[in-house]
């Protein structure tokens, strides 16, 4: 019915009514009309689509703390050109990277990263303001596993970056649409996909129903296969971010020292870090 954008919507506008007021400062607007496909559908991008989030018994969910020091320490380890990257940029590439890793996969295979973005600015016309529909395309970045694994960490960042990139381009959107119209549905069927989710700029620590803003606001419950973002300042007052994980713990094992070896070289520290940056820790 609505994606994280929509909810912090109906959310905002909830505590706005809790708090005294007669009806939400942003009507809401239904017309999921303005989003149908073409009357004939033709998908004009490449969208794929065939994927599936593996797991095991085994797996546990993890949580991951990054301060904007480990961001900028896994910006410095990547070619100049790139270092103007965004923080999901940066840090999508390195959690895959340090995932196909650790998950050990054969060279050969596919390790797709998939990741949802909000398009609702990307109309032309734009949709009206107070509409709350799911406005998600789906992006993917397809790799083979021995690149992903042995190739530096810019490899992987250039590859995030190129993909987001199509996201910009005229008719990428209605392209989405059109494929789902024909298709019905997306279907992710791939062994070793793996999907992001960010939602720090949501809004969720706007939402305040007369006892201050949210301490926390983003998934209740991790999905296996899944990484949310999610906006968080810890006990010390330091703003980051929690990433969530889910894996077996001796394939955790192998994560959490590839990922500290490339922190403390951003950092020039020939010392592996902690596991306290980032923090794991069963969420």
């Amino acid at each position: 019915m609505s994606d994280a954008t929509g909810l912090v919507q109906f959310l905002i506008g909830l505590s706005e009514i809790a708090r005294g007021a007669t009806s939400p400062s942003t009507l809401p607007v239904w017309q999921r009309e303005l989003l149908c496909s073409s009357d004939r559908p033709h998908v004009t991008f490449t969208h794929p689509n065939k994927f599936q989030l593996a797991c095991t018994k085994d797996d546990m969910i993890h949580s991951l703390f990054f301060t904007t020091i480990d961001i900028s320490a896994l910006r410095k380890i990547v070619p100049i050109h790139l270092q103007r990257c965004t923080t999901f940029e940066v840090l999508t590439a390195c959690l895959c990277r340090c995932r196909a890793i650790a998950l050990q996969p054969y060279p050969e295979e596919e390790m797709p990263i998939i990741w949802p973005v909000n398009a609702l600015k990307m109309f032309n016309p734009p949709l009206p303001v107070g509409y709350y529909g799911n406005v998600l395309g789906f992006l993917a970045a397809i790799c083979i596993a021995r690149d992903l694994c042995n190739k530096p960490l810019g490899y992987a960042l250039e590859l995030v970056m190129k993909a987001k990139s199509d996201v910009t381009k005229l008719g990428y959107i209605g392209s989405v649409s059109n494929l789902m119209t024909l298709k019905v549905r997306l279907h992710f069927t791939a062994i070793r996909a793996y999907m992001v989710s960010d939602v720090t700029r949501a809004g969720f620590n706007a939402v305040d129903f007369g006892w201050g803003k949210a301490a926390y606001g983003g998934s209740g419950k991790c999905v296996v296969g899944v990484s949310h973002y999610i906006a968080y300042t810890n006990n010390k007052g330091e703003s980051g971010i929690v990433v969530s994980m889910c894996l077996s713990s001796g394939v955790m094992d192998r994560f959490a020292k590839e990922l500290n070896s490339m922190l403390a070289q951003g950092k020039n520290d020939e010392a592996l870090l902690e596991h306290k940056l980032p923090t794991l820790s069963k969420l």
